[in-house]
């Protein structure tokens, strides 16, 4: 290699490189409210700042570090920001990040248990102790029959278990009979469902998205799953997965697990519990009863890098029968046997997801459990639903506005209402109100529609959110809104 360039690995060069880097990070950290929270550059914006081919000859890191200073974080949405209150949070933190850095430090690939005995076990243990915090049955523990993986995201977690359900399904009633499967979710239910439909190979007609309303807080109703099972039993076709969900993805609505459970288990179904976000909260007594009845699961999902401090990416599956998903998913190589595996006296968790190779990612979670410990987590998760319950309030106080849901966790639904309720003006108005909100830079909020109503969305979550940022938001919030409708008069 070319003299005064990195070697490919060098324990000084790695420290004094590192260093800087970190340095970097803190300042960035220290800084990270100068930034606009949603980044206000224009599609195709770098290909302007950056060379169209790759440097010949080494550059320093000084050099790459102005570069990103200058020309990568003005085209970054800053989802740690304080301000960012959008979509749901993705925390990182010390601790998150302490085990990132030790994971791509070691680099190992740990498909099998001989490529890194250490990866695996770890895993299994710090996903009992989670599922432990979270009190899910022993079912779940790997000490028995089931037990916990770490997959990339609840997109992939809940595409393995629909594999699986089928699987063990066209077992039972025939491989001829994939056309006849039925999967069953409310339209509040993540579009990550309808993917792995797609790529399970469900047929689209045979994907049943059950209407919400108003009425059960856009929860999944019992008797309008029963109706639909019937119906569809009735044709000749196979009810067999069920996805109920722990904290909707627009309104954190929560689904009955108990009765929902009660109806697949007596039809033969999968049920698979999706809590990605609101899981997390489960870990504080008085909200474990929003997963009540997830002793009827076949599976559970939440996600540690959304609210539970841990770095991206780290969603916790649990599965009652590990053996459905390796029935599914395994492969047997050559040249990946082995005589622990091959004994079946260990775990191999390339059976138990999509791709082959995985990261070290249980170490991230064992720091954050470590270094904050049971007490830390509780109060962060309280703080944020305090300030989201501040945030209602707040709301509620100026009549121009209303909540649309009740509050359950840290999300708040709510509105702009409409001058002299004009409905199909309230969608455009609430509409421009948030293009208006995201424009200032000051802050980040998203949306969702519910009963046809275009509705904002404040979710509190980010690491370093405090009273006075939810007070400034709702400041800005206030001052658009009346700018909005002094201008409506006018017109």
């Amino acid at each position: 290699m070319e003299s005064g360039g990195l070697k490919p690995m060098d324990a000084e060069q790695l420290r004094e490189n590192a260093h800087k880097m970190v340095d970097f990070i803190a300042d960035y950290y220290k800084s990270i409210e100068n930034f606009p929270v949603l980044s206000q550059v224009q599609p195709g914006y770098l290909h302007n700042l950056i060379p169209d081919s790759a440097p010949h000859h080494p550059e320093s890191l000084q050099n790459v570090l102005d570069d990103i200073q200058e020309k990568i974080l003005p085209g970054v949405t800053h989802w740690q920001s304080p301000n960012y209150f959008a979509y749901y949070p993705s925390n990182s933190s010390v601790a998150g990040f302490l085990g990132e850095m030790l994971s791509a430090g070691l680099n190992i690939v740990g498909f099998s248990w001989i490529t890194s005995p250490a990866a695996t076990e770890l895993e299994m243990i710090v996903l009992d102790w989670l599922a432990k915090l979270l009190k899910l049955p022993e079912d779940f523990l790997s000490s028995g029959q089931g037990g916990g993986v770490i997959q990339g995201t609840a997109s992939e977690a809940v595409l393995v278990v629909l594999l699986a359900a089928r699987d063990n399904a066209l077992k039972r009633v025939g491989k001829n009979s994939l056309e006849k499967l039925v999967v069953y979710a409310s339209d509040q239910t993540h579009s990550a469902l309808q993917k792995a439909c797609q790529i399970g190979g469900i047929h689209p007609q045979n994907f049943r998205v059950l209407k919400t309303d108003s009425s059960t807080n856009y929860s999944l109703s019992p008797d309008s799953l029963a109706e639909a099972i019937s119906r569809d039993l009735t044709i000749g076709l196979i009810p067999f997965f069920l996805c109920a969900t722990v904290g909707t993805t627009s309104s954190t609505a929560v689904d009955p697990l108990l009765a929902l459970g009660n109806i697949a288990k007596s039809n033969g179904m999968w049920f698979h519990v999706d809590a990605a976000y609101a899981g997390s909260a489960c870990i504080c007594p008085e909200y474990r009863q929003y997963i009540d009845g997830v002793e009827e699961a076949d599976s559970f999902n939440m996600n540690a890098h959304k609210w539970f401090l841990t770095n991206f990416d780290c969603s916790a599956l649990w599965v009652k029968d590990r053996n459905t998903l390796i029935q599914s998913l395994s492969t047997n190589p050559e040249f990946l046997k082995n005589k622990a595996s091959q004994a079946n006296m260990v775990v191999d968790y390339k059976d138990w997801q999509i791709p082959l190779g995985r990261r070290f990612r249980s170490l991230k979670l064992w720091m954050v459990l470590r270094l904050y410990g049971l007490e830390n987590l509780q109060g962060y998760i309280r703080n944020h639903i305090q300030l989201a319950k501040h945030f209602e309030g707040l709301v509620a106080q100026d009549l121009r506005f209303e909540v649309v849901t009740p509050r359950i966790f840290s999300l708040v639904c709510f509105r702009l209402l409409p001058p002299h309720n004009d409905e199909d003006h309230g969608n455009k108005l609430n509409h421009k109100l948030l293009d208006d909100i995201n424009s200032t830079g000051k802050i980040f909020i998203s949306h969702t529609v519910l009963s046809g109503k275009y509705i904002l969305r404040f979710a509190v979550g980010a690491p370093l959110t405090e009273w006075r940022h939810v007070n400034a938001a709702w400041e800005v919030m206030q001052d658009k809104a009346s700018a909005l409708l002094a201008r409506l008069s006018v017109e």
